[in-house]
């Protein structure tokens, strides 16, 4: 930090003897000492921080660079898919052309349903709602679940073992 050497300092030590006198030279040594302390921690803590704030950025880069590489990633997947499945609709219309005289449907008896067929729709059954808990009482028994709470005189009076 600074270009001092061992003959300048022991110049500032006589000096500063000379003029603060041996009672409180050691005292201001400590001083000194601890500020200079707070002054390398200080200066420590400070190169932590910006090394701190540049891995943060650093990471940021590389976290666009990820989302932008995942991004492009799904689109060409997209493509792919949408491309096979025209692919697949053109090939399925030519084999299913010539069934049973229709050029768009297949029947449902052989099993097998063309997407040009719209799907049933059968009406959706109402479910009853359970009152309280989902869990029945039959299950709460047998798991032993507690469905009381007892204090701890009645718990003693219930388990008690009886002679």
């Amino acid at each position: 930090m600074f270009d001092i050497g061992m003959s300048e300092l022991g110049l500032i030590g006589v000096v500063a003897l000379v003029v603060l006198g041996p009672e409180k030279l050691p005292r201001v040594a400590r001083t000194a000492g601890n500020l200079l302390g707070r002054a390398q921690r200080y200066l420590a803590e400070v190169k932590a921080e910006v090394n701190r704030q540049i891995d943060l950025e650093e990471l940021r880069k590389v976290k666009t660079t990820l989302e932008t590489a995942a991004q492009d990633m799904q689109k060409s997947v997209a493509a792919n898919v949408a491309e096979v499945q025209g692919s697949f609709d053109e090939a399925w219309k030519e084999a299913t052309a010539g069934l049973h005289g229709s050029d768009d449907a297949v029947s449902i008896a052989d099993g097998v349903s063309s997407p040009a067929l719209p799907s049933p729709n059968y009406p959706t059954k109402k479910r009853k709602k359970l009152a309280g808990n989902a869990v029945p009482q039959w299950y709460r028994r047998q798991a032993r679940v507690r469905t009381r709470a007892l204090s701890g005189a009645a718990r003693v009076a219930r388990y008690r073992v009886k002679r």
